[in-house]
């Protein structure tokens, strides 16, 4: 495996073992639920939204190293974006993970989350890796579902 891949494989294991912003939000204002059929992927993603800014994101859930490691790097990569960054994050982060769409010139940088490039080449991981993302459009969305959020 070349360096890169091995720093990326690092970053994954070490947000898969070591989630950031995971467990309860009580100040959150916007939550839902994602649950991916396939495997089994489990997560609760809950926003603090103060205006159009998030403000806090935290999640909660189990799923494979993938599902994990994809919504530790969410929470970090939206919190302080507004809604209509975070939105655009997601559909650059979905054009990513399944190589599908060409790429806007005005398209966010996705920085550690490009992490997650090689996800494409494998359809069953696309829908771990996009299932806290999914779930973060449906709790930004302005009437969320009370059904959980499905890959499918």
């Amino acid at each position: 495996m070349s360096q890169l891949g091995d720093l990326y494989q690092e970053l994954i294991l070490d947000h898969s073992k070591r989630p950031r912003n995971f467990g309860p939000l009580p100040e959150a204002n916007r939550t839902a639920e994602g649950f991916n059929r396939l495997c089994g992927d489990r997560v609760t993603i809950r926003v603090e939204l103060e205006g159009d800014l998030v403000r806090a994101v935290r999640f909660e859930g189990s799923g494979c190293a993938i599902s994990t490691a994809s919504a530790s790097l969410l929470t970090e990569a939206v919190k302080g974006k507004t809604r209509k960054q975070a939105e655009a994050l997601f559909r650059r982060f979905h054009q990513l993970v399944t190589g599908h769409g060409e790429v806007a010139a005005d398209a966010p940088p996705l920085g550690k989350l490009a992490v997650f490039s090689g996800v494409s080449e494998y359809p069953a991981r696309v829908k771990c890796a996009s299932l806290a993302w999914h779930t973060l459009h449906s709790a930004l969305a302005a009437a969320p579902t009370a059904e959980p959020v499905s890959t499918e």
